[in-house]
């Protein structure tokens, strides 16, 4: 018979035996491959929906600022309005109390000029009240009976200037309720 070639055999096998172990080695590697390509694909779609989400943030938060200033703006164009609204109301209820107003003091006037009296103004008025109220309190001189003298006759004047005092209150509140009842007047015209 044959001589059977162990050698060979053996050979072969360890061929066989390598060229399964590359095919392995290199399905191995081929699934790797593949499973960094699709752990790189996953993190870009990742990455791609972060920045997705990112723009639609800063979408909605420019949207946001936008409404919001628009608000504001429309608040302001608001407060602006009433304000001028307010104006105009205030500037017809003056115009209407100083046409009423300059009437009155007209006929205040024809009754000054009827008692022949010189129209003063305020301020001169007060200027001169006040020059006659103001006494010099000159006592360095005088002897106790003088100073007693002195101190009765303060006195007395103080007593006076709390009378005028009281009759001008007095005066102060008659003008303010004409003042009010005019007041009024106007408001019912103006309603008119």
């Amino acid at each position: 018979g044959e001589k059977v070639d162990f050698d060979d055999i053996q050979k072969k096998r360890q061929n066989k035996d390598l060229v399964e172990l590359q095919a392995l080695i290199d399905a191995h590697f081929e699934h790797r491959k593949k499973e960094e390509e699709e752990l790189i694909a996953l993190k870009e779609r990742i990455e791609k929906r972060r920045a997705e989400r990112a723009e639609q943030n800063r979408i909605r938060s420019e949207k946001e600022k936008e409404r919001a200033a628009r608000r504001e703006e429309e608040r302001l164009k608001r407060e602006e309005a009433d304000a001028k609204k307010k104006a105009d109301e205030d500037a017809k209820k003056k115009s209407a109390l100083s046409s009423m107003g300059s009437n009155y003091s007209s006929h205040l006037q024809k009754a000054d000029s009827k008692r022949g009296g010189k129209k003063e103004t305020e301020r001169e008025k007060k200027k001169k009240i006040l020059a006659g109220r103001r006494k010099v309190l000159n006592i360095d001189h005088l002897n106790e009976e003088k100073l007693k003298e002195k101190a009765k006759e303060l006195h007395e004047w103080m007593k006076t200037l709390e009378s005028e005092k009281f009759d001008n209150m007095e005066r102060l509140k008659r003008q303010k309720y004409e003042v009010t009842t005019l007041r009024k007047r106007v408001e019912e015209l103006s309603k008119l």
